[in-house]
């Protein structure tokens, strides 16, 4: 007697896979991945034909101002495209900040977010004297919303500093009683080299206490003399916070020596530190005073990687005074550092992908991440056959799942008319 089909509750048939050339059947049951093989003989409450394309985990964007996020709509432009009038025009706004304002622009990012396959977001939310507790109030609202959808964790990130906002720290302090769960900083923004290092130390004292992760936004100047990173990887070390910090930006490492830069990869490949290079705002706000040739203002990604860092790329800004474009959408994120780091040959597009996947999840310490059976099945059906060509077309997200279920879904239709 033939052997009965065993019953789940969804199945993507025709499916890619990273490690197989041969089409596959991905089973969810429950919440996990149940599954994965040809032709399974399995009845399904839902099946989703995938049409022969690429499936993955779940996409990250690992850095996103999302209390930020949309301000393009209500506020001046930033006529000068810089970092510092970006900061300013900021200011001016979130000085009266509503959290549930500041929850329904978020909440609009993340939707589309998760419709381009993103099942992870870290968001920073502004702590410090100027807009209170507001920012952080507002996405963690945001995240309950969404709680069926991605998931999510809530950086407490001292926009204006911590040496020079008397107060912060302490209102750091309490945003991570309210629910925030990840210590940002941004020490290069402090006034001395000594006032960084104390800056990264506050950070390192609250990170302790609580027994948290830490992400900073490093040595995002074009001054090849910042040296905040240098100071961060040394602290990690000596904190033996291998693994649990996160740098983004560095963009001062365009500038270096490249005797200096070498000696630097090295201390943050030996800390453990992974880098996010955000290629789209530095693009956009490094190098506004260089004359020809402008630098990129990215770090050394190619030199990183062959060091061994973990390197991410994340989407930063989406309709801001910082930022004016922005879906957000980690694969346009990845293309976009193809692009910017020269990341074209096949296993450099690999790498890419990477970025986006599993070098987040390490970034994160996501460490059930994964497409095999017993991971969690959250996954995204890319709408390409293969990632270049995914990289190259940038489809709509065909199908994503979050936790075994189907959360979102794009269909494109176009023709030619003749």
């Amino acid at each position: 007697m033939a052997e009965a089909a065993i019953d789940m509750g969804l199945i993507i048939r025709n499916a890619r896979v990273r490690d197989r050339k041969e089409p596959v059947d991905i089973a969810m049951e429950g919440t996990r991945i149940g599954a994965i093989g040809t032709n399974l003989d399995i009845r399904a409450a839902t099946t989703i034909d995938a049409a022969g394309s690429l499936v993955l985990p779940g996409l990250f964007n690992l850095h996103f101002h999302a209390d930020k996020c949309l301000l393009g709509e209500i506020m001046r432009p930033n006529v000068s495209g810089t970092l510092p009038e970006a900061i300013e025009i900021t200011n001016d706004f979130k000085r009266n900040y509503d959290p549930a304002e500041v929850a329904g622009r978020a909440t609009r990012a993340l939707e589309a977010g998760i419709i381009n396959g993103t099942t992870f977001f870290r968001l920073f939310a502004d702590v410090g004297t100027i807009g209170g507790l507001r920012a952080a109030r507002g996405l963690l609202l945001a995240r309950e919303k969404l709680a069926d959808y991605c998931r999510i964790e809530v950086v407490a990130f001292p926009q204006e500093g911590i040496i020079r906002d008397p107060g912060a720290a302490e209102l750091m302090e309490e945003a991570i009683k309210e629910g925030c769960n990840i210590v940002g900083g941004l020490p290069w923004y402090e006034y001395s080299d000594e006032d960084a290092r104390r800056h990264i130390d506050i950070c390192f004292d609250i990170a302790k206490r609580h027994d948290l992760d830490i992400h900073m936004l490093v040595d995002d100047t074009d001054d090849a003399n910042s040296r905040s990173l240098e100071y961060l990887a040394l602290k990690t070390m000596r904190e033996n916070f291998y693994g649990r910090v996160v740098a983004s930006h560095c963009g001062a490492m365009a500038g270096y020596n490249d005797v200096y830069a070498a000696k630097i990869i090295d201390m943050v490949a030996t800390a453990g530190i992974t880098i996010s290079v955000n290629a789209h705002i530095n693009l956009v706000c490094s190098a506004r005073m260089d004359r020809e040739p402008k630098r990129r203002g990215i770090a050394r990604v190619k030199e990183l990687l062959a060091r061994g860092v973990n390197v991410v790329t994340s989407q930063d800004d989406v309709n801001d005074p910082y930022y004016p474009f922005g879906k957000p959408d980690p694969l346009e994120c990845a293309s976009m550092i193809s692009h910017v780091a020269q990341l074209t040959l096949p296993k450099e597009i690999e790498q890419v992908i990477d970025m986006i996947t599993i070098n987040s999840a390490k970034a994160a310490r996501v460490n059930d991440y994964g497409l095999e059976p017993g991971k969690p099945a959250d996954l995204v059906v890319l709408g390409a056959p293969t990632i270049h060509e995914a990289l190259r077309e940038q489809p709509p997200r065909s199908c994503v799942i979050k936790a075994g279920h189907e959360v979102a879904r794009s269909t494109l239709t176009r023709t030619l008319l003749r």
